[in-house]
């Protein structure tokens, strides 16, 4: 029993967490320098076949989706909820001390306080509450920020929901590509979705330059494939850095590129039209082993120096397409065809013409996106409330001659926190030294800060008497 609660401590403490960000922080090193997802033979030739081997055996070539990467995020994310489990008991324990006067002695203390409000609104307390002591004086207690306790254990399961919500996406996430021009329609992946592109424009600035692409999508569902009574469909207007959400995916427009129209004709018959873009073939219809290749578009066609084909603009002045013919998988030539030109191949001819732009959709699906999200939400209210809401306490006991005699304590930001209490004793009209609470101080629960000790409160004590001694005024 001893050693499981000796475990469950290494579990929980700081150690182990530091521990597993230093080897977490080293393995996205690794994973961000190796280029993921390459083959063995690239790998031996970038390096050396032995280094190569290595990369392969500790998966540094697929590094976010390994089981040790796994192993890593599951132990942090362990850790991070033993710590918040085992802290939350503690801190409702605190909260509750920290709202009852009869737990407060005080930190910081001075006498001979006129008006007790002024000084509860110089330190922004609002709406101090009266309360009796034991020996039966009169007392006003006010608390603020109460919620600041609560930071670092809100920023801990916000870190714990980010990398739980980040690990597990990458280990589920699906990616596809769709590609075409205007009316065409594309199955996404292996899904039961169909993309269709209803159109696809280029936005040009002035000077010609690309301002915006923009894509008009629709995605249907097979009700065959998806196994529903009738099909659904839904429609979206994507741009650069303007994705949308349909079917719980992702739309990303992410490049374009030039297509063409590819016609095909056989004894002066009209046999086969098919829109290629660049970098896709087709086989001719009637002879398969008979293929056509579109290398590349240059709508500005012109010559380097060397002779090789290169654009001018990106304006369709010269259009002209790079072509290569395959016949039973060896190349039986390669040329730059013009846009009134054909290739002729016995009996067939082959003509390129209509150059548009083709659109290239990105599509992501994340079940695990919104974890993530509500994570850094979580983590970024965390570091708000740990920063910018410092919690405080303050009381006001009635003395025998009618002033008040005033105490503060604040958990953060100390010295910040006492010079607000000497400004707020002085608006008061404190004519009093600093009382020394310490040996009315009772024990309290140990909560992991460090309190003041007995020369910085008289430090502080002498701080305050110096300061309300310019006040002091003979009655």
């Amino acid at each position: 029993m001893q050693m499981m609660k000796k475990i469950g401590r290494f579990l929980s403490s700081m150690q182990f967490a530091v521990i597993l960000l230093v080897i977490l922080a080293a393995t996205c090193s690794a994973g961000s320098f190796i280029p993921q997802g390459q083959s063995y033979e690239w790998y031996a030739a970038q390096y050396s076949e032995r280094t190569a081997a290595l990369i392969r055996w500790l998966y540094l070539d697929d590094a976010f989706h390994s089981w040790w990467f796994v192993l890593i995020s599951a132990f942090l994310c362990l850790n991070l909820l033993l710590c918040n489990l085992l802290r939350f008991p503690q801190l409702v324990r605190r909260c509750r001390r920290e709202a009852d006067p009869a737990q407060f002695f005080g930190g910081l203390a001075a006498d001979g306080i006129a008006d007790p409000g002024v000084f509860f609104a110089a330190m922004h307390f609002s709406g101090p509450k009266p309360a009796v002591t034991r020996e039966g004086r009169e007392r006003l207690f006010a608390r603020r920020n109460l919620a600041g306790l609560w930071g670092a254990w809100t920023c801990h399961l916000g870190i714990l929901l980010l990398i739980a919500g980040f690990s597990l996406g990458q280990l589920t996430k699906k990616e596809y590509t769709v590609y075409g021009v205007p009316g065409q329609t594309r199955q996404i992946g292996d899904t039961a979705f169909f993309l269709t592109i209803d159109d696809f424009t280029v936005g040009l600035r002035e000077d010609d330059t690309v301002s915006q692409y923009t894509a008009e999508i629709t995605v249907t569902e097979d009700p065959e494939r998806s196994g529903r009574s009738e099909a659904r469909r839904e429609s979206a207007e994507i741009s650069v850095n303007h994705p949308a959400s349909l079917f719980g995916m992702k739309y990303y427009q992410n490049s374009t590129g030039w297509a063409a129209k590819v016609h095909i004709t056989q004894n002066g018959q009209d046999l086969q039209d098919v829109v290629l873009c660049a970098g896709e073939y087709v086989p001719v219809e009637n002879k398969p082993e008979l293929v056509i290749l579109l290398n590349a578009f240059y709508p500005d066609y012109v010559k380097d120096e060397g002779g090789m084909p290169k654009t001018a603009s990106g304006q369709l002045r010269n259009p002209a397409y790079l072509y290569t013919v395959y016949y039973q998988g060896s190349v039986l030539g390669m040329n730059v065809l013009l846009q009134e030109e054909e290739l002729t191949i016995d009996d067939y001819v082959v003509t390129f013409s209509e150059p548009q732009n083709y659109t290239l959709i990105q599509i992501k699906k994340d079940s695990f996106i919104s974890l993530a999200l509500a994570g850094g939400l979580l983590t970024m209210l965390g570091l708000f409330l740990a920063f910018y809401l410092l919690p405080a306490k303050a009381c006001a006991e009635k003395a025998e001659d009618g002033s008040w005699r005033v105490t503060a304590e604040g958990s953060k930001g100390g010295a910040i926190f006492r010079e607000q209490f000497l400004e707020a004793v002085r608006k008061a009209g404190g004519t009093a030294g600093v009382a020394d609470r310490a040996e009315e101080t009772e024990p309290t629960e140990k909560t992991g800060e460090a309190e003041e000790t007995e020369s910085t409160k008289k430090t502080v004590e002498a701080e305050v008497a110096e300061s309300t001694k310019k006040t002091v005024r003979p009655k």
